[in-house]
């Protein structure tokens, strides 16, 4: 009699949740990219409305008659085009790193014009919480942003934003390096594993619900589709990156349809690289390994919430998540973030460590294609921390925040 009731209410309470999420359908479709096809469909549209038709070359000409006057009659030096970076600056400390790493980039006056916006939530028509539409168009508009850490209030009806914003632009890949970094000494030495995680689907699908009075019910939701697409990239970024293995990581032995479909997929991606080295293994086993001989491990590809804990194991290798930088890729938005927490405790204290959104904002260079500016920044960043005189609390020193910014700044001028 319980389990017909339990089954009765699962379907009367799937239902609704059908209904809450606006179309369990529509959800399906997001996550297994059908959903993407369609917007990129409607903006095609709506670019070749605006277009019109002879406006686009119009424009065009303006805009070289703007460049030429720009340029002066003396043909004067061209200023480097800007590339707009839309900017989260974050809840605590957020603020105050986001604050060191645009000093440190206009030290050597980088080429980026920073566009900061608030992605605070608020409440729609319907009183539930979203993010200001104006912050998610300046990201579609931009392409890129950075991203300072973000609080979530634990309760009912409120929504992680890191999770909404990796929803609302596809962004399908979390990736992290971590390599020790001299001058931040841990009891790991030779680490250089870079963990790639599937960002949108699992247990982080967001679709559960409760099916009778303490009994609730949370869908893992895995698809080949996304299964697919981020194995490629892990496998795509070894071959770029010269990277010689990749392992996937699963629980295929216990969830074998689900983790079973994930590591068939990464079986059949692995195929189409054959100087890659690829193996397969057990989470339980890689949690072991990892902390014994984390040096035999290169690229890591794994579903949404193992790719949560691997990657902050692998941070504490190198010395925690102050020091480990992160993107989260979409086809097309990326968003470089922090991945540690707000640290409420110290904020506005000047007292935060910024490194690990400056080496998040150094990978953005790297993206852009800015090597010059990659280089030089990178090169004063891992000469501070070498040198260890001038660092933060929560790398053993006694500086302040504004200082550690200051003693990179110098680095740059004096080269």
């Amino acid at each position: 009699m319980l389990k017909t009731t339990i089954q009765r209410n699962f379907f009367v309470n799937f239902l609704k949740n059908c209904k809450k999420l606006e179309n369990f359908a529509t959800v399906t479709r997001y996550l297994t990219s059908e959903a993407k096809s369609e917007e990129q469909k409607g903006e095609g549209e709506s670019k070749k409305e605006q277009k019109g038709e002879g406006e686009s070359k119009k424009e065009q000409k303006g805009e070289g008659e703007s460049k030429k006057e720009q340029k002066g009659e003396g043909g004067s030096k061209k200023e480097p085009k800007k590339t707009k970076v839309t900017v989260v600056e974050g809840d605590g400390v957020g603020p105050e790193i986001t604050n060191a790493v645009m000093q440190i980039f206009d030290a050597i006056k980088v080429p980026i014009e920073w566009e900061t916006v608030s992605v605070a939530p608020k409440l729609d028509a319907k009183g539930n919480m979203q993010i200001p539409p104006e912050a998610l168009e300046s990201f579609r508009r931009n392409k890129i942003g950075l991203k300072g850490p973000l609080m979530t209030p634990v309760g009912k009806g409120f929504r992680s934003l890191n999770l909404t914003l990796r929803k609302e632009f596809n962004l399908y890949a979390n990736v992290r390096p971590c390599k020790n970094i001299e001058g931040c000494e841990t009891p790991y030495k030779n680490v250089d594993i870079v963990t790639v995680r599937e960002n949108t689907e699992g247990e982080y699908s967001g679709i559960e619900h409760e099916i009778v009075e303490g009994v609730v019910q949370s869908i893992k939701l895995i698809t080949k589709t996304a299964s697919m697409r981020v194995c490629k990239y892990a496998f795509e970024y070894a071959k770029k990156n010269q990277r010689k293995r990749v392992t996937v990581v699963h629980k295929a032995d216990i969830m074998h349809l689900s983790d079973g479909l994930f590591l068939n997929s990464a079986k059949e991606l692995a195929k189409q690289y054959p100087d890659i080295k690829f193996d397969e293994m057990h989470l339980g086993t890689l949690c072991l390994n990892i902390v014994q001989n984390p040096s035999a491990y290169d690229v890591l590809v794994m579903p949404n919430l193992y790719g949560d804990i691997i990657s902050d194991t692998c941070s504490g290798l190198i010395g925690g998540l102050g020091l480990t930088s992160s993107v989260n890729m979409g086809d097309e938005v990326a968003i470089f973030e922090a991945v540690h927490g707000t640290a409420p405790d110290i904020a506005g204290k000047d007292m935060a460590n910024p490194t690990a959104l400056l080496l998040s904002a150094l990978m953005m260079l790297e993206y852009l294609g800015l090597e010059d500016a990659h280089k030089k920044i990178s090169s004063a960043v891992y000469e501070v921390l070498k040198e260890g005189k001038v660092r933060t609390r929560d790398l053993g020193g006694t500086s302040t925040c504004s200082e550690y910014a200051k003693e990179i700044c110098g680095k740059l001028q004096a080269t």
